[in-house]
């Protein structure tokens, strides 16, 4: 049966529209980090390169005589991203966000019978189907997120400071600390295809122990 996580792991991939609390295990991801504006022409060159390995993954995984041990077919994983700014932003920052000063992590997460074998031969398999730069700059990563306060963000992504500030206070209320402003979206909807005021995305952030 294949594995939905719309289905089986609505609690990660699908919160309330308001501040909750959450503890996220160790997953593994392909991973593409960058920086600049998320408009730009770089940053869908990014996504593309992630989506292209991902989909490399599963359907030679799925194609294969003999499957890995533990294997199930899979929905691809959603994008994500985890953002920041520049350390020379961080230094001058007036309280104004200029798009151009963001830093990021880009990802798709891989089932767990993906190993690091496996990721390198569908990079190399990429690489000759669809050649392009970015791929040199690919990884496979273990990360553990931890204890976060998550929420579902309805509406445009320059509006997101307002989900935020719901969610610092929720965290101020129980007597939590947010570890830092870097912080994570889970991208539901793609931006291309659904109006503005109808994306939806998960935004959390890691508290500290």
């Amino acid at each position: 049966m294949k594995h939905e996580w719309r289905k089986k792991e609505k609690k990660v991939y699908l919160p309330k529209e308001k501040p909750e609390l959450i503890d996220i295990p160790e997953y593994q991801f392909i991973k593409l980090s960058g920086e600049g504006n998320p408009n730009s022409d770089f940053f869908a060159e990014c996504i593309g390169v992630l989506y292209s390995v991902s989909y490399a993954i599963k359907m030679n995984l799925k194609t294969l005589k003999g499957k890995p041990q533990n294997y199930y077919d899979w929905t691809v994983y959603p994008l994500e991203g985890v953002w920041d700014i520049s350390e020379k932003a961080k230094q001058n920052f007036n309280g104004q966000l200029n798009k151009d000063d963001l830093v990021f992590d880009l990802m798709i997460r891989q089932p767990n019978f993906v190993d690091d074998s496996f990721f390198n031969e569908m990079l190399e398999h990429t690489k000759k189907k669809k050649p392009n730069r970015l791929l040199e700059k690919l990884k496979f990563e273990k990360i553990r997120d931890g204890k976060c306060i998550q929420m579902m963000h309805i509406g445009s992504y320059d509006n997101e400071s307002e989900t935020f500030i719901k969610m610092e206070e929720f965290a101020n209320d129980k007597g939590l600390i947010r570890q830092s402003k870097t912080h994570r979206e889970i991208y539901l909807t793609d931006f291309r295809k659904v109006p503005e005021e109808k994306l939806k995305t998960v935004l959390r952030f890691e508290l500290e122990n």
